[in-house]
């Protein structure tokens, strides 16, 4: 079935580019194009898209305000393709996530150098996979209100409810912005954990999502440097196209290793020297994302002794990469992602 895109951008270079990206994918159909959000909303009753790539900047009616009103009058996924913008101002192309937008990528170049053609391929995977995203809606602590164990969650590992928490680890993708916001605005100010966390998230966008993430988190949020021990109340990303690691005497390493299953930051390098260093002593969570990345890395923490925690389908974007742990047995818990922070707080307060 053809996946057809609405193209919203007020540059005809941009249109062109894009228009010339997609027709290179059998599976994609460009549907319309539109020069700013009020004429793209005109359109949207006659081609009934599939998916919309909107810029952020445009007159008239810009992404922020037309995503507003896509969602409250023609909710389906939308794609915010934009430039970084100036340093005090990158967190507000998050606002489209807040919004109920799905996800961010870059402006691709229209040249036809290696990684350009590469940027290409991922933009067309990126637009397949939101193709197949249904339901849209702001998260809130109503969203459920009984956990979801697995059946085996009374199988315990040894040592893993009775050890001193030290560490979270957190992985996850698409939907990833959105759900973190929900956690991190959650946890006290006095939160006493270090939390590491790795984000799928296109480059030039790291410094952005954390600034974003600061205008609601208690605790402060900072990108993780090799040679720094995790402190008691803090958050940690990895740099950006770098992995993220501890070594034996608990110091982050960021390293240029390969990228490990097309992902540099990998969920799983993380997981698995947090299962490594910490064993017991960890808490680890996958949110909402596509693919398999932190799966056998959380495997590991299970069988190290740590608690593990998946995001449920119903509050997931993408129910990925907690259905791949799920189904290789790595999980003791799924959640809905209003219960994860306070799940998390009583597993941490709980000695």
């Amino acid at each position: 079935m053809t996946i057809r895109v609405l193209i919203v951008e007020d540059s005809v270079i941009f249109q062109t580019v894009l228009k010339n990206i997609f027709n290179t994918s059998p599976d994609i159909e460009v549907a319309g194009i539109a020069r700013d959000g009020l004429e793209a909303l005109a359109l949207i009753p006659q081609l009934d898209p599939d998916v919309i790539c909107t810029d952020f900047h445009m007159p008239k009616m810009d992404g922020l305000e037309f995503t507003k009103q896509v969602m409250l009058h023609y909710p389906r996924p939308i794609l915010v393709i934009s430039v970084s913008v100036q340093t005090d101002q990158r967190h507000r192309i998050f606002e489209l996530l807040e919004a109920g937008a799905v996800d961010i990528f870059p402006k691709p170049r229209g040249s036809a150098d290696p990684e350009s053609q590469i940027n290409h391929l991922r933009l067309i995977n990126k637009i397949k996979i939101l193709a197949g995203v249904k339901v849209f809606r702001k998260l809130t602590p109503q969203a459920s209100l009984k956990s979801d164990f697995l059946p085996n969650t009374q199988q315990q590992t040894p040592g893993k409810n009775t050890s001193e928490i030290k560490i979270i680890a957190i992985g996850t993708s698409t939907g990833g912005p959105q759900a973190l916001q929900t956690i991190f605005a959650s946890l006290p100010a006095n939160f006493s954990v270090p939390i590491v966390c790795v984000q799928h998230i296109s480059h030039g966008f790291l410094d952005g999502l954390i600034q974003w993430l600061s205008l609601t988190s208690g605790l402060p949020i900072e990108i993780a440097l090799s040679g720094i021990t995790p402190q008691p109340g803090k958050i940690y990303f990895p740099p950006e196209k770098k992995h993220l690691e501890l070594n034996s005497q608990g110091q982050f390493v960021c390293s240029d290793s390969p990228p490990l299953g097309g992902h540099r930051p990998a969920v799983d390098v993380t997981f698995k020297s947090v299962a490594r260093i910490y064993a017991s002593n960890a808490i680890a969570v996958l949110l909402t994302g596509m693919g398999k990345d932190g799966a056998a890395g959380m495997q590991m923490i299970r069988q190290a002794g740590g608690l593990t925690i998946a995001q449920d389908r119903e509050t997931s974007i993408i129910f990925g990469m907690p259905k791949e742990a799920i189904e290789l047995g790595a999980v003791q818990h799924i959640l809905p992602l209003p219960e994860i922070t306070p799940f998390i707080i009583q597993k941490s307060t709980s000695i």
